[in-house]
C-alpha cells in the first residue's frame, strides 16, 4: 500500500476525533504518517445517536481498517425488517430489508459512541489529545501554526479539518458563517431498553403531523431514539428538564410504546439540537490545510449519508497521498474524487428533508431513502477498488 513517492510530511494534524478524525487518522497511519488528533472534548464519553451505516460506507470503512466491520457487526445491528406506523400504533407498511441481496453488505445501526471507540481503539492512545480546542491556525508554504484555547499551539506540515458542522477549521479557510437551519428541529438519545417492536422489527418509523420519530436497535440491548418536528421556531430549551418536557408534549396523543422509551430517558442525556447544512463548496482545501466530512460537507440526515460519505473520504485521502509525489497534487486529486458526488448527495439529502414533512406516504425501509433506483444503486455500490491503491 505505501509509495516511495508519496508526499514528504513530517507531521499531520487532524481537528476532531469524531467518526471522519479517527477514520482519517487510521487510513493515513496504514502508510507510515505520524498523525496526530486534537479533540476538544475533556474526556471520551457516552454521547451521541444511532446510525445507520451503509453499504458504501461499510466498503470503505472495510478498506481502511480490516476487520472492522465484523466487529461492529457483533456489537451492532444489521437490519432485515422494518415498519412504518402511526403515531397511534397501526402498521402502515412493513419491509423486508433487501440491502445484503442488492449491495453485498446490510444496512447496520451502531451507537455513535460504540463505533467512535472501536475506531479509536484501531490507533495508539497517545496520538489522541484531547481538551484541545483549536480556535484557529496561521499557515505559510513551509507549514501550519494551530492555536488551541488556553494558549496551546502546534507545528504542522498538513491540518485536516475534520470538526462537524460549526467547523472552526472551515470559519478559517473559508468565512462562510453559519450553518443554514433547515426548518426541523431535533431531539434524540440512546438507552439500554429493549423496545417490544424490536422483537419484530430492526428500525421502526412513526409519522405525526409535521413531526416523525425514529426508533432503531443499535445493538446489545440498547435503543436510539431520535424526535424531530417542522418548526420555524428554533429557540433552544434552557434547561435539560424543559428539553425533556418540551418533547413529551409534542409527543402528547402519540401511543405510549412510542412515548415509554423518552419517558424512561434521563433529561440531561437526551440532545436538542437544529438540523442543519451549508452551500456546497467548490474547493476544500488552501495551502496545508483541508476540510473532511461534516466539515467540507453536512447534510441533512434524510438518507444517513454523513457518516458514510465521510468514511469515503477519510479512504480516498489515503488513495490520493498513496498515488501523488507532492501534497498539492495529493490534495488536488482529493478534490476531484470528493467534491462531485458529495454535492449530488448534499442536495439529496436536502431534497429529502423537505420530502419528509411533505409526504404522508412515508418512508421506505431506509429513512425516506431516495426511491431512485439509480440513484440508490450510484450511492450504495460505490467501492475502494474502484479507484485502488497503488
Amino acid at each position: 500500500m505505501t509509495n516511495d513517492k508519496k508526499p514528504v510530511l513530517e507531521k499531520i494534524a487532524i481537528i476532531g476525533a469524531g467518526l471522519g478524525g479517527l477514520a482519517t487518522a487510521i487510513a493515513l497511519r496504514n502508510l507510515g504518517y505520524n498523525v496526530q488528533v486534537y479533540e476538544k472534548a475533556q474526556e471520551f464519553r457516552p454521547a451521541g445517536t444511532g446510525l445507520g451505516l451503509a453499504p458504501n460506507g461499510l466498503n470503505f470503512l472495510d478498506a481502511i481498517a480490516p476487520g472492522i466491520v465484523e466487529t461492529l457487526t457483533i456489537s451492532g445491528c444489521p437490519v432485515h425488517n422494518s415498519v412504518f406506523k402511526s403515531n397511534t400504533g397501526e402498521t402502515i407498511r412493513a419491509n423486508q430489508s433487501t440491502y445484503l441481496e442488492k449491495y453485498g453488505r446490510p444496512l447496520l445501526t451502531v451507537w455513535w459512541w460504540r463505533l467512535q471507540q472501536t475506531l479509536a481503539s484501531r490507533l495508539p492512545s497517545d496520538i489522541i489529545h484531547l481538551n484541545h480546542r483549536c480556535i484557529g491556525f496561521e499557515q505559510n508554504e513551509n507549514g501550519v501554526e494551530v492555536y488551541f484555547d488556553g494558549g496551546k499551539t502546534i507545528y504542522a506540515d498538513l491540518l485536516i479539518g475534520s470538526d462537524g458542522v460549526n467547523s472552526t477549521i472551515r470559519e478559517t479557510l473559508v468565512g462562510d458563517g453559519k450553518p443554514n437551519y433547515l426548518g426541523s428541529m431535533c431531539w434524540r438519545s440512546v438507552l439500554q431498553y429493549q423496545h417490544e417492536l424490536f422483537d419484530s422489527y430492526d428500525l421502526v418509523f412513526i409519522k405525526g403531523n409535521k413531526q416523525f420519530m425514529y426508533l432503531l436497535n443499535v445493538g446489545e440491548g440498547y435503543t436510539s431514539w431520535i424526535s424531530r418536528k417542522s418548526t420555524p421556531d428554533y429557540s433552544l430549551s434552557q434547561t435539560a428538564d424543559k428539553v425533556k418536557s418540551r418533547i413529551l408534549n409534542d409527543l402528547a396523543g402519540w401511543d405510549e410504546s412510542f412515548r415509554v422509551v423518552v419517558e424512561m430517558t434521563p433529561a440531561e442525556q437526551i440532545w436538542e439540537g437544529l438540523i442543519c447544512d451549508r452551500p456546497p463548496l467548490n474547493h476544500w482545501s488552501e495551502g496545508r490545510v483541508v476540510l473532511l466530512g461534516d466539515a467540507a460537507h453536512p447534510m441533512a440526515p434524510s438518507i444517513g449519508q454523513g457518516a458514510n460519505s465521510t468514511f469515503e473520504d477519510a479512504y480516498e485521502l489515503q488513495a490520493c497521498f498513496s498515488q501523488s509525489s507532492s501534497l498539492a497534487q495529493a490534495l488536488t486529486s482529493y478534490e476531484k474524487r470528493r467534491i462531485e458526488r458529495t454535492q449530488v448527495i448534499q442536495a439529496r439529502s436536502a431534497l429529502g428533508e423537505i420530502r419528509y414533512y411533505e409526504s404522508d406516504s412515508g418512508p421506505s425501509a431506509r429513512q425516506m431513502q431516495a426511491n431512485n433506483d439509480d440513484f440508490q444503486n450510484w450511492l450504495y455500490n460505490y467501492k475502494p477498488s474502484a479507484i485502488g491503491l497503488s
